[in-house]
């Protein structure tokens, strides 16, 4: 089984985040909403299929990358949340949060040997194509 297919997210923490969104904008041309950008691309096993990155900077007082203590956290796309995290439990793997269900998709995190926190999604790209869309509409 493939675990990982690629890049769902980066998120980092930084002291402005609006400020950091402004200045990723106007100096290298990112597209800024609320959550920060999103990267579309497509599946290389199959081209049909749009892929997300979302680009997220976080207020440095966020609590959501906790317990972990680095100032970032990767996001990985997967195929099958439910039977890797059964997996990862079966390998000791440090579970930091079990599978949330949302509307675009399944998520969970865990931590990795040098305690950076992974954040895990199964997406359910239909679903998360359509809220990127209504963010564009919306600006």
């Amino acid at each position: 089984m493939k675990k990982v297919k690629g890049i769902g997210g980066i998120f980092f923490k930084c002291k402005d985040p609006d400020k950091v969104k402004k200045w990723y904008n106007k100096h290298l041309g990112l597209q800024t909403d609320e959550y920060g950008t999103n990267f579309v691309s497509r599946d290389d096993e199959n081209p049909d299929e749009k892929t997300f990155l979302q680009w997220s900077p976080f207020s440095d007082k966020t609590d959501y990358f906790s317990p972990g203590e680095k100032d970032f956290m990767i996001n990985y796309r997967v195929n099958d949340l439910t039977a890797l995290m059964k997996e990862l439990k079966a390998e000791g793997v440090k579970i930091i949060h079990d599978i949330k269900v949302y509307d675009y998709g399944k998520f969970a995190q865990i931590m990795d040997i040098e305690g950076n926190q992974i954040e895990l999604w199964e997406p359910c790209a239909a679903e998360y194509e359509k809220m990127v869309k209504e963010e564009k509409s919306e600006k």
